[in-house]
């Protein structure tokens, strides 16, 4: 059995080849711009919201607070009525990439970790290219994309959308595959 401290190298290098090679693609390739639209008109749109001083967060409309209140026709009238929307708050002012990217590095971190732990478990310590290539990325692909989908079940998020980061998500996982079957201890 391979112990979590042996693999450390292949868990944070797979992480930084993630870090790169995904600001690459999203800053070379376009495919991504279309993942959101612009409302036509968008300025009436924020200035009608600007007075009302949303604060930051995720917010449904129209709210219920449970499913009593859910089946009320009061309700199903604001939902027949409409807009009904699932909007997210941000903070007033150019986006802080810099913590999003730190977060984003952990999180690929985190899933090498648990990548690197499952193949641990599964493979004996001189396993071939082949076999941790497999369990390694398919593990890392699962991380990366399988919860994505349920953005698009849930909360009507566009498939082309969801599939393109799944798209996205199977290349993390190829190169973490590659990083730990390149870097598995003899």
């Amino acid at each position: 059995m391979i112990s979590l401290t042996a693999l450390w190298l292949p868990i944070l290098l797979s992480a930084v080849f993630v870090f790169i090679i995904s600001s690459v693609m999203h800053m070379v390739f376009t495919y991504h711009n279309s993942d959101f639209k612009g409302l036509k008109n968008e300025k009436e749109v924020m200035d009608a919201l600007r007075p009302l001083d949303l604060p930051v967060g995720e917010f449904v409309f129209p709210y219920a607070k449970d499913n009593k209140e859910r089946q009320t026709e009061e309700h199903k009238e604001k939902l027949n009525k409409g807009p009904v929307a699932f909007i997210n708050v941000f903070p007033n002012g150019q986006p802080s990439m810099g913590a999003s990217l730190i977060q984003w590095f952990l999180y690929s971190v985190i899933i090498s970790l648990f990548s690197g732990y499952v193949a641990a478990e599964a493979l004996i310590g001189q396993s071939d290219y082949l076999s941790v290539f497999r369990f390694v990325g398919t593990t890392a692909f699962m991380g990366y994309s399988f919860a994505l989908l349920q953005n698009s079940i849930w909360y009507k998020r566009p498939w082309s959308t969801t599939l393109k980061s799944v798209f996205d998500g199977l290349i993390y996982g190829l190169i973490t595959a590659g990083t730990f079957g390149w870097l598995w201890p003899a």
